[in-house]
Order: C-alpha cells, then structure tokens, then sequence
C-alpha cells in the first residue's frame, strides 16, 4: 500500500500579520519604563484632581470606539487615552484628601509586590504548583499573626495557619461553611434544612465600617461556648491596629474564637486584594473545602507534609499574593508600620477637636482608631434639639445629606455618611498613605464653609415658613 503525501496547502483567506512577541523582554522594559514614569506622574500630581470623579452615568461610551482597533496601537497613544478619558472618571482613593469609606492606602513595596506577582504569574493552588508560593504565605501569615499578638494557637507554630484570601467577604464564606460543615458532622447531615447561619456561626466585628464599634468580643465567645458556635472576628478595617500592644484590648478573648480575619489592602499599605485569614482548626476549613480530581494528585500532597491552599478557599486558582505582603513587612518593618496608623489616629483626633470647637457640630458616636462620625447638630436647626419633632428631626438628617452633597461636589474632598438609629451622620475616615496634617485642616475648612451656606439658607427658609404660616 504506497504512503499518503499531504501537502499544505495556504490560507490565503487570512492575511493577519505575524504577531510580534507578546513578551520580548526588550519592549517590555520599554513599556515598563513608560507606565512607571506615567503612575510616578500621577502620583505627584495626584492633588490637583478632583477627589470624587464629577463624571455622569455613561460618559465614556460616548468618548471611546465601538469596537476594538483592529491594527495594534502604540502604548503611548493607549496612555493618552487613560489620561484624557479614563482619570477624569476614577474616584481618587489614593489622594490626600480622601475620607470615605474606608482606607485604600497604597506603597512603593506594595506596588512593586504587586508586580513581581503579575510578573510571575504564577497559579499557585497547591505546593506543587509554586512550592515557593505556597511557603512563603505560611511564613508570612505566621510573621504577621505575631506581629498582631494573636495567640500561637492561630499560627501554623501553634497547629492553626494562615491563608491569603481576596477580601473579607470570601474569608467569611469559608468560614461560615466550614462552621456549617462542622455542626452537621455532630447532628447529622440529614438536617441540614433544619439549620440557619445564625445556628452555626456568630461573627464578631472589630471597627464596622460604619462607625468603627466594636463588639465585646470575651462576652461572645463565652456564649458561642455554651450554644457550641464557631467564632469568626471580622477585624478588616481595624486589624491592622493590633500591632500596637496598646490597642491589643480591643480583641480581647480572641483566644475563644476559631477564626479571624483582617484585611491588609485597608490600612496596611498593602495593594487591594490582600485579605487575611487565620484559623485555629485548619483541617474544619479543609473538609469543607478541599476537592482533589485526579489531576492534581501528587506525591507531595499525598504526604501530607504540606500546605495545598486550594482546599483553603472557594476557588481554585490564586495569585501569589504572599509576595507583596512580604515586600511590605520586609520593606517599612514593625517600627515604620505603627508610625503609618498612628500618625493617621492622631490625624483623626485632630479632626475631631476641630469638630467639637464649634458648637454647630458634634460628635454622633465615640472615635475609634481613625474614622470621626460627626454632624450638623439639631441645634444649630431648630430651636430646642431636646424635644424636635418628626419633622424637624427629618429636617436635621436633610440637612446633613446636603451638607455631605455639598462637600463631595466641591471635588476637593471625599467623605461618606451612615445612619445609625435613624441618625444621618458623615464619615471622616483618615487612612490616605499621602494624607497629612494640613489636608485635615483643609478638609475641616471645606466642611465649615459648605455648612455656613446651608445653614444660612436654612435660617432664611426657616424665616420664610413662619412669615408666610403668620399669613
């Protein structure tokens, strides 16, 4: 039987160029070069933007194409593009004088972190996949459970262990369903349908985002104890304090809780997404998440001698996240790392006496760490705040969103609000990396001066009402 020829034949229907290599070292150092230079810029010009994006819904469709370019475009005309249509609409988290919400706040060691992570690339969802990713995390996670005082039973020292999770959101969810998992190996799975969360877990909360309170946390754990509940204290916003021994009292009776978590890209100078989560009983995380298909069984994790953190978390893959966290701690040290949240504390305890200097204000909740909650108060609305009805009361929360409104539409600066038994209050939440003593003075100035005209207004609306009432 004689052999088959093939011949090739050429697609002539496809004229597509070669591509050039998407990773030729050369033109990366480049581009590199270009969008270092381009972020550098931004941040030392960072002040001059308005803080809050001024943009309308739907704005950048009418500015960009409809469609991908066809023909590759060079990154200097992309990064023009950024600069004239996409930095008009950002929300600068990382200005100066940004106060809502919660911190964002950003480093050179996070930054660079961050891009030796992209750059690595790497899918690290068990030991064998990047040995190095897996046991740098532990090391890491153990370092910083030290550094915040947590008990040795948290660390993988003392039979617990540490994982890097995106947010506190995720953190949660793997604990909630290793709670859930755990209850029913003791009552059974057939009664699943008989549980809630509330029956399984109780989660306590160091600094909410709201007003930053904080939950007796001994007392919690001492009734978890009695009802058998998995603990988690959810301390993303204020963890980070608890490097200072000082503020260690706030987590009190943490040595009674199975879990707890904080998240490190709030106020930790460490680059969004870096969320860690501690726990007492690994192997309750494992059974409830662990999935091994057979190709990705391996020797090492036969073993049993190591970590696989995929069975830690909801996904399967992840980011080698452990490294820019360890540039961080690596880079500013315990010493530089309780100067950055104690200069921001001091900072808040500014704005709150600016705050009770004036007696059209006050403080609506007591400050904890760096988060001032504060308002126009009744006072300074209606005749006697002791005894204001239904609608003068709602006349003060009116008046505190227009005041809110108006300090957000200057652009100068970027506060949020929350309402707390009905109460409307604005947020002062100091964090900013590049945030200093002036632009807490500044943005106490911009509050007095957005207030004084709304409360002008107000009087001249007020005199108003009673003339035209005397009609």
């Amino acid at each position: 039987m004689g052999s088959l020829e093939f011949h090739h034949v050429p697609d002539k229907t496809n004229s597509d160029p070669p591509m050039a290599n998407p990773m030729d070292p050369e033109e990366f150092r480049r581009q590199g070069h270009v969008i270092i230079d381009f972020i550098a810029d931004y941040y030392k010009n960072i002040e001059k933007y308005l803080v809050l994006s001024q943009v309308q819904p739907g704005y950048l469709k009418k500015l960009l194409p409809e469609s991908a370019p066809y023909d590759p475009e060079p990154i200097e005309t992309i990064l023009q593009d950024v600069q004239d249509h996409i930095v008009p609409g950002i929300t600068h988290w990382q200005s100066p004088s940004y106060f809502a919400y919660f911190p964002s706040s950003g480093s050179i060691a996070g930054f660079l972190g961050e891009m030796l992570s992209t750059g690595f690339n790497v899918v690290g969802f068990n030991w064998m996949s990047s040995p190095a990713a897996t046991e740098l995390e532990s090391i890491v996670m153990d370092w910083l459970g030290d550094m915040l005082h947590l008990p040795k039973s948290f660390l993988f020292s003392g039979n617990g262990g540490g994982v890097l999770q995106g947010t506190t959101c995720e953190a949660i969810v793997c604990t909630m369903a290793a709670a859930r998992d755990q209850m029913l190996s003791r009552i059974g799975k057939d009664n699943i349908g008989k549980q809630r969360a509330s029956s399984f877990v109780l989660c306590a909360t160091m600094g909410t985002t709201a007003t930053t309170s904080v939950d007796p946390l001994r007392g919690l754990c001492d009734v978890a104890k009695d009802y058998d509940l998995w603990v988690h204290v959810d301390a993303a916003y204020a963890g980070s304090i608890c490097i200072y021994p000082e503020f260690r009292h706030f987590i009190e009776g943490v040595e009674g809780a199975n879990s707890f978590s904080f998240n490190a890209h709030k106020w930790f100078l460490t680059t969004l997404d870096c969320c860690c989560l501690w726990v007492k009983n690994p192997t309750a995380l494992i059974n409830s998440l662990s999935t091994n298909p057979e190709y990705l069984r391996n020797k090492a994790s036969d073993s049993k001698q190591v970590v696989d953190y995929k069975d830690w978390q909801i996904a399967l893959s992840r980011r080698f996240r452990a490294l820019k966290l360890w540039l961080v701690l690596r880079s500013y040290g315990v010493a530089n790392l309780r100067s950055f949240i104690r200069s921001h504390v001091k900072m808040a305890k500014i704005f709150e006496g600016l705050v009770r200097m004036d007696n059209r204000f006050e403080i609506v909740v007591p400050r904890n760490f760096a988060v001032v909650c504060f308002r126009i108060s009744p006072s300074a609305i209606v005749s006697d705040d002791r005894s204001y009805n239904g609608e003068e009361y709602n006349m003060v929360n009116e008046i505190n969103c227009k005041l809110l409104e108006a300090i957000n539409a200057s652009g100068s600066v970027f506060m949020t609000h929350a309402v707390v038994g009905g109460v409307y209050l604005l947020r002062c939440a100091v964090g900013a990396t590049l945030t200093e003593e002036k632009h807490i003075v500044e943005a106490w100035k911009v509050v007095q001066g957005q207030a004084h005209a709304i409360l002008s207004a107000c009087v001249v609306d007020l005199h108003n009402r009673m003339r035209y009432s005397n009609i």
